[in-house]
């Protein structure tokens, strides 16, 4: 096998490693080498080198059973020898790095360049200088001092620049380090079941050694490798490894590697740790791909040429290597592929290592090819639109500017060009040049990424306190626009306490729990030993942890329920289990969502067999021949008999909101053993012992929220595995339905009769003619629910599209979840691959947090709308004002650096401002927008327009007789370097208290009359409003030449807040008018139907592959990049040191490559280049094992 070259090699390294390895019975290397081993060449090699897994957990000094002793010293010396169970981070960009970026954005260079230029001409002195000739026809003599002083403006835009950048870099910064701490929150709330000490305990994943036995069960990603010690029923979908869809069945003698990064599809089990971080299998991929963070972003521009080639090539290989994925999915495979890799990612991460962080950034770059949220979509094109008017008016008035120049210098005044002239002439054209790069920079809303960000990290984190993690910054958005919820009903709608209330056992139906002296002996032990062995020995009933609250329920809650129904008949279930170990169980057939029972088997002393089944009523009923009676004697079950039960037992429990579960029990003869994989015979011929009827009750404070959910324009439907008539009761109960109303509550089977044509496809007509009044989907199975979300999502029925929020916790979920528009995953009851999919977690599983996050979502929206009301009145006015301005008076009356100034208090500072106004209820009490809403309604158009108007007035009036008002010099016409006057000094100051006044009205949208609503309760505002104000004061009163500012006395003061002030009361006149007089406003930003659709979306119905089964093959395409990557870069080899790993990890590949060479799609020389760096291990650099 080649194990003699591999030490060999290592032997050399072993130095450092040999003497830890004394302490334990193997190495880290041995233990990895051992990992890359599939299958039979495993168990081979186990048998082989150690004898058997026993041998395995007394090298690594666990036991199977006990596990490590949990003593901080063992654990810390693991640590050290066989690494932790995290992947180290990428590092986050430095705040230079984010400066550096800031930088790059256009307007900010034009204005860079327009103020180098103007400080290099204000220190050249021309000899011309003297020359009168020069100077143009607006004379007034210079001062000396003023001509010095010309370097101010300059430096004062540059000054003003660096603060913009400042302020962006550390907007980004903050971002990101929220967005870590995010990333780490939701990393140390992932949680693992291991054996430590005999007790079992729940460790963050971080904590997992090498040497821990770990309890997996269905539903949970192994955050670690390991080999399976014992165990029933476990299959494992390793399709995110090796592509392969199918999923594979593990056991002691066929398949013992567990391998970190793959899903439990069903059984339970125990395997004990044996290489985690980065020397588990995921973390030796992550470590190819990302082997050197600088040479990768290198190899990124080349990769990324070279991906668009092979892209085709990659595609038509997909379809090949999947070998039943159709043509027609060639398109979406390869727009699958582009996004693949940054889902690589997060596909491969179930050791959600602090690479969190980088993950997600990839993610967010994965996110614009998604689908950009309606909100993005909108405020793209509303940015667009203002930057290209912006752009003319600034063309505009520069060429206005160098028109009026030239023509009144040279033709007017008939005066010589003179080369000594020159420089003059240039410093004024570069004056022009500033004038228009200003009005550029004022009419373009930069501020808008900053608010849209600081929105919804701010709500992000605000959330948080309200049981809801985001995922998805977006996520947080989309969900105000949510019409329709489709939600689970076990957990969310319920409390997930379940407990039997009702019983039928021995031909009595019981109303409430039996005496146990009224149950015959017999059929009362058969009853505990078929509840207590017949589920998982995972699930306890514990001690209450206070005195007087209810017994903890560990495990499913089902079965919870029926342990307690055990304890309220006065038995015990753990003596049973003592009795009867997990080890010692024959066979056991776990609940998954196709049986949707659960049955065990076990020997008997006697050598017979005996088979307890438990289940849905109305599933395992119809298996039942035989029924005990009173006497504890099974009697003939017929299928009137059957009839007769249903109607007079199940129907009723169920019809009070019940959940029936059948437990029954066969025996088997020792001789001939039964074949015991022909599941149908087996499950077959039961006895049945009870039926019981499981209350869960529904959670107090779930009615009001769905309540709240149905005013503000939400659909909510429930989608529930349970039987119809209990779904339908706790609608009722939940007000989900209300009697009399003209509803559907449907089957799973009568679902998909309805919705599909005699060739048995989906139609989407079909679709369209239920969804609208379904309420209640009932006995449904995953592709169902999966099925209703596409449907409604691609529904054109309204003329809406819908948004769609789902809810899920089980594995089975993730698809329904990644379809939807949003995915709520359950925080405490969810699987971990249902939290993968999902976009926002609810931390305590509860339907009213989601009320919460609509509530959020909805105030995102509205503090952007608010955010544009400010902005986009203050640019109509400064634009016009610095057009008209330089137009007339060849000079705007607002200089550049004050309208820098004022576009921070506009962009940032409002930002901050606006963005930050906590929701209220009263934003539950209007209908969603909707995809097509604009963003800027005809009220905001009449409040911009109706602002614009007062602001222009009063500012032309100050502009051209404010000399006479003020008994003041006028400062227009003034020539290049004067000082600053006061007239326009008392403009600048005017203006900005015009826009701190119409900041507080910009904080109604919908035409509300108190604009001073709830202001208290927003600290950031107000301190802003007063901040800014005061700034105002130092800059007028102090700011001097930089500021082109004049001292103001004190009454021109108070005419200045006066005016300001006036805004206030010009709002409520607007607010007077009403908007449906004003047909002509047109509205803004609104998304059309055809952008709508993005071309995925297009491609998706291409192919007739059932989704959930794409999702499981998502691996592969992304193996594919990976081994790309890996053959085109064999740099990478030397990179990575330990070069068996490589080898190993290549060696697996093999097999997969051999199906298709193109994969690659590389030139042959490569390739044989790329086979001789693994066939001679020797020339890789043989560097310290220790440190792969």
């Amino acid at each position: 096998m080649g194990d003699m070259t591999n030490s060999d090699f290592y032997s050399k390294n072993q130095r450092n490693e040999s003497s830890h390895g004394g302490e334990f019975g193997c190495t880290m290397e041995e233990l990895r080498s051992l990992m890359e081993l599939r299958g039979t060449e495993a168990v081979v090699k186990i048998k082989e080198t150690y004898g058997d897994t026993e041998a395995i957990c007394r090298r690594l000094k666990t036991s199977p059973v006990e596990g490590l002793p949990g003593t901080a010293p063992d654990l810390e010396k693991r640590k050290q020898i066989f690494g932790q169970n995290f992947i180290p981070p990428k590092k986050p960009k430095t705040f230079l790095q984010l400066v550096w970026e800031a930088l790059q954005d256009v307007t900010l260079i034009i204005l860079e360049i327009a103020a180098i230029i103007s400080l290099g001409l204000s220190f050249y002195h021309p000899p011309g200088e003297s020359n009168e000739g020069c100077a143009t026809a607006q004379g007034g003599a210079e001062d000396e001092g003023e001509a010095e002083a010309g370097w101010i403006e300059g430096a004062a835009i540059l000054l003003s620049v660096i603060c913009v950048v400042l302020v962006t870099a550390f907007n980004d910064w903050s971002k990101e380090k929220q967005f870590r701490g995010l990333q780490s929150r939701i990393e140390q709330e992932q949680k693992f079941t291991v054996v430590r000490a005999g007790q079992v305990v729940q460790i963050p994943v971080a904590e997992i050694v090498v040497g821990d036995i770990a309890q997996v069960k269905y539903g949970d990603l192994l955050p670690a490798d390991g080999l399976f010690i014992q165990g029933n029923d476990l299959k494992i979908d390793e399709s995110s490894l090796t592509g392969e869809s199918d999923q594979v069945r593990k056991s002691v003698d066929k398949d013992p590697m567990l391998l970190s990064g793959t899903h439990v599809m069903e059984g339970s089990g125990r395997m004990v740790v044996t290489a985690v971080g980065v020397n588990s299998q995921t973390g030796i991929i992550f470590t190819l791909l990302g082997a050197g963070g600088e040479e990768e972003e290198k190899k990124d521009k080349k990769a990324a040429d070279g991906a668009a080639g092979s892209n085709a090539a990659d595609s038509a290989n997909t379809s090949l290597v999947n070998g039943k994925m159709q043509d027609g999915n060639v398109d979406a495979s390869q727009s699958k592929a582009k996004q693949q890799d940054g889902a690589a990612a997060m596909e491969m991460q179930p050791l959600k290592s602090a690479e969190g962080g980088d993950a997600d950034d990839k993610k967010k770059a994965n996110m614009h090819k998604k689908e950009k949220s309606v909100l993005q979509g909108k405020l793209t094109k509303l940015a667009v639109q203002i930057g290209k008017a912006g752009l003319v008016m600034s063309a505009i008035t520069v060429i206005i500017l160098v028109l009026y120049f030239t023509v009144d210098t040279f033709v007017v005044n008939k005066k010589p060009w003179l080369p000594e002239c020159t420089p003059v002439y240039v410093q004024y054209f570069v004056k022009f040049f500033i004038i228009g790069v200003t009005v550029l920079v004022v009419a373009v809303p930069e501020g808008l990424p900053l608010a849209v960000t600081i929105s919804l990290a701010y709500s992000v984190k605000k959330m948080m306190k309200d049981n809801n993690l985001v995922r998805h910054l977006d996520a947080c958005e989309t969900m105000g626009n949510a019409t329709a919820i489709c939600s689970d009903k076990t957990g969310t709608l319920t409390t997930n306490r379940m407990t039997v209330v009702q019983a039928y056992v021995g031909d009595v139906h019981y109303k409430e729990i039996p005496d146990p002296s009224s149950i015959n002996a017999k059929t009362l032990e058969l009853l505990v030993n078929a509840i207590a062995i017949n589920s998982a020995y995972t699930t306890k009933i514990l001690p209450p942890e206070k005195e007087g609250a209810l017994p903890r329920q560990v495990g499913n809650k089902t079965e919870c329920g029926l342990l307690g129904f055990v304890l309220d008949l006065k038995q015990d279930y753990e003596p049973v289990r003592i009795q009867m170990p997990e080890e010692k169980l024959y066979k056991v057939y776990t609940f998954n969502s196709v049986r949707k029972s659960m049955s065990t088997v076990i020997k008997l002393p006697d050598e017979s067999f005996r088979m307890y089944s438990k289940g849905a009523s109305e599933i395992v009923l119809k298996k039942c021949c035989k029924i005990l009676n009173g006497a504890g004697e099974p009697r003939v079950f017929r299928p009137r008999d059957r009839d007769e039960m249903v109607k007079k037992v199940i129907e009723p429990m169920a019809c009070d909101g019940l959940r029936t579960i059948c437990v029954a029990y066969r025996d088997f003869p020792s001789s001939p053993e039964p074949d015991w994989d022909n599941e149908n015979d087996i499950l077959n011929d039961l006895t049945c012992i009870c039926v019981v009827g499981i209350e869960d009750p529904v959670r107090p404070e779930v009615p009001e929220a769905i309540r709240k959910c149905q005013r503000a324009g939400i659909t909510v439907r429930m989608v529930t595995g349970d039987n119809i008539n209990t779904a339908r009761a706790i609608a009722i109960k939940c007000g989900i339905i209300h009697p009399g109303e003209d509803f559907l509550c449907l089957e799973g089977k009568e679902f998909n009769r309805r919705i599909r044509n005699e060739k048995g496809e989906i139609e989407q007509e079909r679709i369209d003619k239920i969804w609208p009044k379904l309420r209640v989907l009932a006995r449904s199975s995953p592709t169902d629910k999966h099925t209703l979300v596409k449907g409604i999502i691609d529904s054109t029925h309204t003329e809406q599209r819908q948004v769609v929020a789902v809810t899920g916790d089980g594995t089975n979920d993730g698809p329904a979840l990644k379809k939807a528009d949003v995915g709520f995953a359950m925080g405490i009851a969810g699987t971990d691959v249902a939290k993968e999919a999902s976009d926002i977690i609810l931390t305590d599983d509860n339907f009213s947090s989601i009320v919460k996050a609509v509530m959020w979502g909805r105030n995102v929206y509205d503090s952007i709308s608010k955010f544009l009301q400010f902005q986009l009145t203050v640019n109509v006015v400064a634009v016009i004002v610095a057009f008209t301005g330089a137009c007339i008076t060849q000079d705007s009356p607002l200089k550049a650096v004050q309208m820098l100034w004022v576009n921070l208090i506009m962009d940032t500072f409002a930002s901050l401002a606006l963005a930050t106004e906590p929701p209220t209820e009263t934003l539950l009490l209007r209908k969603p927008y909707g995809r097509n809403k604009p963003l800027i309604s005809r009220t905001m158009m009449k409040n911009i327009l109706g602002h614009a108007v007062y602001q222009l007035t009063l500012i032309f009036t100050l502009l051209f007789v404010g000399e006479k008002m003020f008994q003041i010099d006028s400062g227009r016409n003034a020539p290049l370097h004067s000082p600053p006057s006061e007239h326009y000094t008392i403009i600048f100051n005017t203006f900005v208290m015009m826009q701190l006044f119409n900041e507080i009205n910009a904080r109604k949208i919908h035409g509300e009359r108190n604009v001073f609503d709830g202001i208290f309760r927003n600290p950031i505002f107000c301190t802003i409003v007063l901040g800014t104000f005061a700034i105002q004061i130092v800059i007028v009163q102090f700011g001097g030449k930089p500021f082109s500012c004049s001292p103001l006395q004190l009454d021109q003061w108070m005419w200045c807040i006066f005016i300001g002030l006036g805004e206030l009361v010009w709002g409520q006149v607007i607010a007077t008018i009403p908007t449906s007089r004003l047909k002509f406003l047109k509205e803004a930003g609104r998304l059309t139907q055809k952008e709508e659709i993005p071309e995925e979306e297009l491609n998706e119905d291409v192919e007739e592959i059932d989704h959930a089964e794409r999702e499981l093959r998502r691996g592969q395409i992304l193996w594919f990049r990976g081994l790309n990557r890996i053959q085109t870069q064999i740099e990478v080899v030397n990179t990575f040191k330990s070069g068996a790993s490589f080898q190993g990890a290549l060696r697996r590949q093999s097999s997969v490559t051999s199906q298709s060479q193109d994969v690659a799609n590389l030139s042959s020389p490569s390739r044989v280049s790329l086979s001789n760096a693994l066939s001679s291990p020797t020339s890789l650099p043989p560097a310290a094992a220790g440190q792969g």
